[in-house]
């Protein structure tokens, strides 16, 4: 404000200034203004150093005296002409001046109100003579959605085309029966189930319906129905491969199937190609009739197989694998509940912390703790995992290289930096999927203190309500699968089918949805540099992260068809 109430007076001595330092005492008024006497007319050396005088001087001189000498005579500062037009040219220069000023002022303010016109307000074209409202030219950032820009690309395919006639030939018309355990937890589970009705549609054999085995961590007794719409699961891909439910009744000794070598096709390397299967498994099921393959987990390539194999399996995994309408209905009532949790709509975050012991101990990464924690650590590592342990001494060392490599996952504390760094405030709703966290309540104290609306199935939902799906840890599982997928932005922690399954889905639905996959490797960094500021990590942060919001990527050899279905699942809209 100084500024602006002292510029007006400043420009006036700025002008005014020349004019009272050159009176009419001035050699340059007495010699060139006022015309010269006649002696002057006799004295040309004396004439001429005057003149070289006044040329030094020009740079100081008031403009009109660079003028003809009838213009001179005319704007004379002697002539009341002159003053008066002087005057008004004053308070010109100072207006001017002042408005200047009112304007480097406004600038920012003015500049901010037009980005944000033109970020935001639509803008109008024309059409063959009709005004359209055509489409925003850039969208602002959002912390709860993708740019609706970048989404609109591709759409899903891998559902289906209606044919009139199968071509699926009949049960006794198919090279023979193949049967799988799927292994591990729910979502492994899920990604073995895709597989084995690739496999038979490749060696064009039924398929018996999968057996969901028992895994030493889950413990979990369930079959395949108790989590998924088996009639769905079967009659919507009846005209892709054949399905029964069980092993038919001409095999009289179905323990044979799990337990007898000359039943089990054991020799399948991960990631195997199309042509393996027809070469080695094939000419098996045909002379067997029955064939169990055994291990099935992340058994069929990716890029070594055909292009419609691939839109099978996403056709599996989106469209024919549902949950249980009861699963389903719980797991809206869940969102539900998220998303008015304040009394009103607002959007909710799921985060996917992976930080359970078993988690911990298996990255055999080195986390802060007491030394007590510590040594519980290194004896629980040692009794799971002896070969990897051995003596212990080479695991400082690994955990550090790991960590540099991103391959450690978060502490509860960490993703709450990272999350207030992207700029979702202390408000935010956030379901947390989780196990039981390594280190408790104290280790979970960061998170909460920077996000206290932490919630999980247990506290949004009661005990009875939760009660029927108890029996199963999978339905559980599934209830979280659920809730995450719903959310409208999603945070995993740590790798694992889990969350690449969602962040695929997620995509497949067509990538609006935010999935972060945070950047490990550079949190590794930069939360071990002492010196590096607040502003100066969210800047890193906020960069790094722009790419890694699910946003569509190409898809390349060897890449993970479950975290991204693009390529083979989807197509150009």
């Amino acid at each position: 404000m100084a500024e602006q109430r002292s510029s007006p007076s400043m420009g006036a001595r700025a002008v005014s200034s020349p004019v009272k330092r050159d009176d009419t005492t001035s050699p340059l008024f007495a010699g060139d203004i006022a015309g010269g006497s006649d002696e002057d007319d006799h004295r040309p050396f004396s004439r001429t150093r005057d003149r070289n005088r006044d040329r030094d001087k020009d740079s100081h001189r008031p403009f009109f005296l660079h003028l003809p000498n009838s213009l001179r005579s005319f704007l004379s500062p002697e002539d009341h002409r002159f003053s008066s037009l002087l005057s008004s040219h004053r308070i010109h220069l100072a207006l001017l001046a002042f408005l200047l000023l009112i304007g480097l002022v406004l600038l920012p303010f003015l500049w901010r109100r037009l980005v944000s016109f033109l970020s935001n307000a639509p803008y109008l074209c024309i059409k063959e003579g009709i005004t359209l409202r055509c489409p925003k030219a850039r969208e602002p950032p959002s912390l709860w959605e993708n740019p609706h820009s970048s989404t609109t690309s591709w759409k899903p395919c891998a559902e289906r085309i209606e044919k009139p006639i199968s071509d699926v030939p009949p049960e006794n018309e198919t090279n023979g029966y193949i049967f799988i355990h799927a292994e591990g937890g729910l979502n492994q589970q899920r990604i073995a189930i895709c597989n084995a009705v690739a496999v038979a549609k490749i060696l064009n054999a039924t398929l018996i319906l999968p057996v969901l085995k028992q895994d030493q961590i889950w413990k979990d007794q369930t079959k395949l129905e108790d989590i998924f719409d088996v009639d769905r699961f079967i009659e919507y891909l009846k005209d892709d491969v054949r399905i029964v439910r069980d092993i038919p009744d001409w095999f009289t000794d179905k323990a044979e199937l799990f337990t007898s070598i000359r039943r089990t096709v054991k020799n399948i390397p991960k990631y195997a190609p199309a042509q393996f299967y027809i070469d080695n498994v094939l000419p098996r099921i045909k002379e067997k009739k029955i064939m169990a393959l055994k291990p099935f987990v992340d058994r069929l390539g990716y890029d070594n197989v055909p292009p419609e194999i691939n839109r099978l399996r996403c056709r599996v995994n989106y469209h024919a694998l549902k949950f249980l309408p009861a699963i389903e209905e719980m797991s809206d009532l869940l969102a539900a509940r998220m998303r008015n949790r304040t009394g009103s709509p607002n959007p909710y975050m799921a985060l996917h912390l992976r930080f359970e012991k078993g988690m911990v101990g298996l990255s055999f990464c080195d986390f802060v703790g007491t030394r007590e924690e510590k040594a519980m650590m290194a004896a629980y590592r040692q009794k799971e995992w002896p070969r990897r342990y051995k003596n212990g001494s080479h695991l400082w060392q690994l955990a550090l290289q790991k960590r540099k490599e991103g391959r450690c996952p978060l502490e509860p504390g960490e993703v709450a930096v990272v999350l207030r760094a992207m700029g979702y405030p202390k408000e935010t709703q956030i379901y947390v999927a989780s196990g039981q966290v390594y280190g408790g309540q104290n280790r979970m104290a960061p998170l909460r203190n920077m996000f206290p609306n932490l919630v999980t199935k247990e506290e949004l939902a009661s005990k009875d309500e939760l009660n029927g799906f108890r029996k199963h840890v999978t339905s559980l599982a599934a209830l979280d699968f659920l809730v995450c997928l719903k959310s409208d932005v999603f945070v995993m922690t740590h790798g694992g089918n889990f969350a690449k399954l969602i962040i695929g889905a997620r995509r497949y639905m067509g990538h609006r949805l935010k999935s972060i996959k945070p950047d490990k490797g550079l949190m590794s960094k930069s939360f071990g540099d002492p010196y590096l500021g607040w502003a100066s990590f969210v800047e890193d942060v906020m960069i790094t992260h722009q790419t890694r919001t699910g946003l569509p990527e190409d898809t390349f050899p060897n890449f993970d068809l479950w975290e991204n279905p693009l390529t083979p699942c989807m197509c150009r809209a």
